[in-house]
């Protein structure tokens, strides 16, 4: 009976971040390029949003604005290109699709493996000037924009063709 208890307390471990967590952009655009590589990944509703801003068919943005990557298991999926610096394609001194912009950068930094514990959360804080510091975002709102990121699936080429014919 002892070790049900100790199995269930430790899946009930409470977070880190229960007291929430400390985050404002600081526009440093690290994880928008900042030198290294970088994947944004778009989905349907990223695309959608990002042709309605620019005012473009989807077929005409992703012309302009995007590249085909391998993602899990082989799929090719939709994500934004990068300039020759790395950074992504749609920053200009700043995102030129703030409003607009993918849910994986709206998300940020409360992404599901960013926010397991800690040690993961400090070691990408070491690269983020906004990471603890600025506005205290509750444990609640960390925890709904870490379901929202973790349930926004990259488009795939196929769904993109299918979402593209009339």
């Amino acid at each position: 009976m002892k070790q049900k208890q100790i199995c269930t307390k430790m899946i009930k471990m409470e977070a880190f971040y229960k007291n929430g967590l400390r985050f404002e952009c600081s526009r440093c655009s690290v994880c928008c390029g900042g030198g290294s590589p970088r994947v944004v990944y778009l989905s349907k509703r990223d695309l959608l949003e990002l042709c309605k801003f620019f005012n473009m068919t989807s077929e005409s943005f992703v012309s302009k604005y995007c590249r085909q990557v391998t993602y899990y298991y082989g799929a090719i999926v939709l994500a934004l290109k990068e300039q020759k610096n790395h950074d992504c394609i749609l920053w200009q001194n700043g995102c030129t699709a703030y409003k607009a912009r993918p849910l994986q950068c709206s998300t940020y930094p409360f992404w599901t493996w960013m926010i397991e514990d800690k040690s993961l959360w400090d070691e990408c804080a070491s690269e983020c000037k906004g990471m603890n510091r600025g506005r205290l975002w509750s444990r609640e709102e960390i925890e709904e924009l870490s379901k929202r990121y973790s349930e926004n699936l990259p488009l795939t080429i196929e769904e993109f063709e299918k979402l593209s014919k009339p």
